[in-house]
Parts: structure tokens; sequence; C-alpha cells
């Protein structure tokens, strides 16, 4: 999952263990999950990386950007879950192969350098207990997607999830190994069950940090962790799940200010999920927040907000300034995403 050009180095932080909370409600079709890494060093994830699968590629290419004056361009995405109605989907018409639901999308998630989304759940191989249940079912809350989900993200390019959400532990401590078992196999990094990713790329590293509001007292170790990521890094960027779930617009005086701490701390940048709904952006100190990209991958038909999800193009240029631009999506309710036209 290395190369010469490429390598990842993971510096791990001890975290409570995640409250096992569900997301609000849902309609007729199905809806909305917390993390955990053990110490590891940078020699030992390497050697077992080699191991799993010697000829996997790199989550990020080695030609990316900037080593040829081109700038680096990563997308980030979403809450993406793979359960519930979206595996009855790939049933009934995708023939039972999970590529169908990023189909549509799946040439423009290749032009970027990078792909980041939030995976709102465990991939494990129990069976689904959410599958056909009603919203208020306890079960509708309870997610695993089907081993095949992680080669999926990475053919899709999305070769760098972020675990710190409230659902990864649906299934257990368990259902978390297997979780990055299945992932590390794909050739998907992830950061956000403790600690942050280093990700180096010709132009620098790029550490990305992980906020879980389900975790007691995340968000102290999580200021921590992006001072510890700015020594070490180029750019820090942290990703929270956060926030007042299917509240539009204003994130509110808490999470606002929230954000504001993370960028005093050292954040280039926030990148929040959780709400289901996108909301405001804003700039703070010269630095871009988005307070929640909404759903990429998820089956909440109930209104037109939760159907739609915005996409974060950040483009970093080789002397590390940074730009940044939104592509809308949508998805349909046969549980695929589309990205719109821009007018």
């Amino acid at each position: 999952m290395q190369n010469d050009n490429v390598k990842f180095k993971v510096i791990f932080l001890s975290l409570c263990a995640l409250l096992l909370t569900g997301c609000a409600q849902n309609v007729d079709l199905r809806q909305p999950a917390s993390t955990q890494r053990g110490e590891q060093t940078k020699e030992s994830k390497s050697q077992e990386q080699k191991n799993i699968n010697a000829d996997e590629s790199a989550a990020v290419p080695e030609n990316a950007g900037a080593e040829n004056g081109k700038p680096v361009k990563i997308l980030f995405v979403g809450d993406i879950m793979f359960d519930r109605y979206i595996r009855e989907a790939v049933e009934k018409y995708g023939k039972g192969n999970y590529n169908y639901v990023l189909e549509p999308v799946k040439d423009k998630l290749a032009e970027y350098d990078l792909v980041v989304g939030n995976l709102e759940g465990p991939i494990t191989d129990n069976q689904s207990v959410s599958v056909g249940t009603a919203m208020e079912e306890k079960n509708n809350f309870q997610f695993t997607f089907d081993p095949a989900v992680a080669k999926v993200l990475f053919e899709n390019n999305i070769k760098l999830v972020n675990l710190g959400n409230n659902h990864i532990l649906n299934q257990g401590e368990e259902g978390l190994e297997q979780t990055k078992k299945y992932l590390d196999e794909a050739g998907v990094e992830y950061f956000g069950d403790t600690g942050h990713l280093e990700t180096k790329f010709p132009s620098g590293e790029i550490s990305f940090v992980s906020y879980n509001y389900s975790v007691p007292d995340s968000a102290e170790a999580a200021v921590e962790e992006i001072k510890s990521a700015k020594e070490k890094s180029d750019i820090v960027i942290i990703s929270p799940h956060w926030g007042t779930e299917y509240k539009t617009g204003d994130p509110g005086n808490a999470v606002r200010a929230l954000a504001h701490r993370f960028i005093d701390a050292g954040a280039d940048a926030v990148i929040g999920t959780h709400p289901h709904v996108v909301q405001n952006s804003e700039e703070y100190k010269g630095k871009k927040i988005y307070y929640s990209l909404g759903n990429f991958v998820f089956d909440q038909y109930f209104q037109k907000e939760t159907m739609e999800g915005l996409g974060v193009e950040m483009s970093i240029s080789s002397d590390r300034s940074m730009e940044f631009g939104e592509l809308k999506s949508e998805m349909t309710k046969r549980g695929q995403t589309i990205f719109k036209v821009r007018p």
C-alpha cells in the first residue's frame, strides 16, 4: 500500500470508547454511527500493509499534482452508508454489484488525486439487521456494510475514509477490527479511530485529524492532536463529526465556536459531517470552514435537503496555498448518487 514516493504515517492517541448513539428519524425508505485504533508504529503499520497485499496501490497516486507543477486536487464528500435500502437497491437494480451505487459519479471521482469521505458504519461479514426495518425500530440504526464495499471505495477513488463517527461501533469492537481489515486489504486508508494520519504529497505533508462528538472529551483530544500534527505537517485538515441532525443553514454558536477553536489550534481547513444536510460555510482567519457536507451515499429520501450533498474541492499549490470549489451531488431513490450539472 506504500511506494517510494508516498508514505503514510499514523500517530495514535488513546481515546475513550464511543457511545453507540443512533441518528434521528427516517421515513419508509430507511435511514442513518465511533472508533479506536490500537497503538502501532509507522514501521509495523508499513510492514503489515506490505504483507496484506504487496502489489496494492498507495491511497495517494505517486504522480499526484504538484510533482509536475500542478496543484494537488482533493475532493471531500459527506456521509457514506451502504446498508438498509442501499443494500436492497444494489440487489434489486445493481444485480448485487455495489459499484452500481457510484457508477454515475465514477469518472468524476477519478479526476482527483484523492477522494475523502465519512464512512458511516462498519464493514463486516455480519448479516444486516437494518434491512426492512421501520424507522422507529432500534435495528434501523444498526449498520453493517458488505465486505465488497471496501474494494468498491478503492475502485471509485475513495481511498481515504474517516471512521470517527457515531455508527462505526454498530457491530462492536470486533466490527471495527473487521472494518480496518477489509479497508487494509482493499488499499483504503483511514483515520478517526485514534490519532491523525499524515499523507506525504510531493508538495509537502498533509495531516488528517478527526473529531467525533460521541466520544467523551474528544474536543480536547482533537485540539491537542491538531497541535501535534501541526509540528510535523505542512497542512492540517480536521474532519469533525458534530452538530444537529437535519438542521440546515447556521450550525449554531457552539459548533461555530469549536470550529474557530480548531483553527486557532492550527487547523488549515475544517470539513464537517453528521447533520445529513448541507450547512453554511465561512472563512475564519483566512481558513475555510464547511460545517456539514450532507449525505453522499444514504437512503434518506424524506426531504429534499437530505437527498442533496456537497463535495468540497480542495486544490493545493506547490507553495501550499489552498483554493476551494464546490460540487453538488444528489441521491436517487434507486440507490445511486449523481453529481448535478453545474450552471
